[in-house]
């Protein structure tokens, strides 16, 4: 009797989050339900009037329920799958972090239609589906949920039938009020971080919008900007030169596969690393050697990717750590004619696209060097702009991290707001 009340009472513990809303914390634990018991498929098809919609991933995360347009869509939209506001839609493909689809719940006001590969399902409650979507976040959460239902298909097809999808199992509130009380806070969470996501982008439209007034725009005639500094105004046109002219395309001495590790002393960047964290490294010695002897950029002076993901502008900061050569390169700027300040601020803004039309893109040296630069030969009107982008960059900077952290926010009171699953 005894290791059966202690069963129980584990259990009890088990299914119950380590944080929980006052009026719920007395109330029974959560159950573990299959999705059939808390959604349902309502099946309903195109009318005709809706717009064809998608589930958008940035960088590998789940962005949000987008527009398409019917230009994106078949011929006939008629057997598309209706989405009424609230509803779960599971995508059934790959993408970015989610090898098995993903889970999403349309925040949209009105109905759309997505394709008929799409599952579309009605929660039992909106708090139910607010929770849903918050789950489903996590390329972990989908992973563990929907392993298990895979079933053997054609090469490359993820075969998870509706049914199927809906059989699965999560741990979840019985009581609908407290799924609704958690629905409502979790919604009032990502509508701050949306809220915060509207002034970044504001933010950054506004850099934009000031960078085609603070520089002479290509196809213009005149070198001088149409905004300019009070300072400055009357004090006659920019300049208009060739970076070639002014400045030399340098890279590093080549670095084999064979010298590098995946740790080490000194940071060795690709195209896929630069700005972020390193997966090779070189010996200390060998960097030393061949900072001594080659070419090697100085602080301050631009970097720039110019493969794969071309026309990445940084700065080089002075730290340890080398370049792959060829794919990474930097602008040589001894005279400092043009700030390198200035510079970053040109480069980072070149529609790269336009520099030539092969199928794969790429930057070459004669694109970089021919690049038209119009410039301001006063060194403090120069100093000026790059002050004012500066300042504006430090709020986007901060800006981003503050949705971050709400974000890191919200992952942290998921873990909280939902038992653990390996408790059980």
């Amino acid at each position: 009797m005894s290791n059966e009340g202690e069963a129980m009472k584990k259990s009890k513990r088990a299914l119950t989050p380590k944080l929980r809303f006052p009026e719920f914390r007395d109330s029974p634990g959560w159950k573990e339900r299959p999705l059939s018991e808390v959604l349902s498929e309502h099946g309903l098809k195109s009318t005709g009037s809706e717009q064809v919609f998608s589930v958008s991933v940035h960088k590998g995360l789940v962005n949000q329920i987008k527009h398409l347009g019917r230009s994106f869509s078949a011929s006939s939209t008629d057997h598309y799958n209706r989405v009424l506001p609230g509803d779960v839609v599971y995508t059934k493909s790959p993408t970015g972090n989610f090898p098995l689809g993903i889970v999403k719940q349309s925040k949209l006001e009105f109905p759309v239609i997505v394709s008929p590969l799409y599952g579309v399902f009605s929660p039992e409650t909106t708090g139910l589906g607010v929770i849903l979507d918050a789950y489903f976040e996590s390329p972990a959460n989908a992973k563990t949920f929907l392993d298990p239902l895979v079933q053997k298909g054609a090469k490359n097809t993820i075969n998870i039938k509706n049914n199927r999808f809906l059989s699965g199992t999560l741990i979840l509130p019985v009581n609908k009020e407290e799924q609704c009380k958690i629905g409502d806070f979790l919604h009032s969470l990502d509508g701050l971080i949306a809220a915060e996501g509207r002034k970044l982008a504001a933010l950054r439209d506004h850099k934009r919008g000031l960078m085609q007034q603070l520089f002479p725009q290509p196809g213009q005639t005149q070198t001088q900007p149409r905004l300019r500094f009070p300072e400055f105004r009357g004090k006659g046109e920019w300049s208009e030169k060739t970076l070639g002219d002014i400045c030399e395309v340098l890279m590093c001495k080549r670095i084999f596969a064979s010298e590098t590790s995946p740790n080490g002393e000194v940071p060795f960047y690709k195209i896929g690393t630069l700005g972020g964290v390193p997966d090779a490294f070189i010996s200390k010695n060998l960097f030393e050697e061949y900072k001594l002897k080659y070419s090697f950029p100085r602080v301050g002076e631009v970097l720039i990717t110019c493969s794969g993901t071309i026309g990445k502008c940084l700065p080089y900061d002075g730290s340890k750590a080398y370049f792959q050569d060829s794919n990474i390169v930097w602008i040589d700027n001894p005279t400092l004619e043009v700030s390198n300040e200035f510079l970053l601020s040109i480069l980072s803004n070149v529609n790269w696209s336009r520099l030539n039309s092969t199928t794969i893109t790429r930057i070459y040296g004669p694109d970089l060097r021919g690049l038209p630069i119009k410039f301001p030969q006063n060194e403090k009107e120069q100093q000026r702009i790059t002050d004012c982008l500066s300042a504006l960059d430090t709020r986007i900077t901060a800006q981003t991290a503050k949705i971050e952290t709400l974000k890191q926010h919200k992952r942290g009171l998921m873990q909280q707001l939902f038992p653990a699953p390996e408790e059980r």
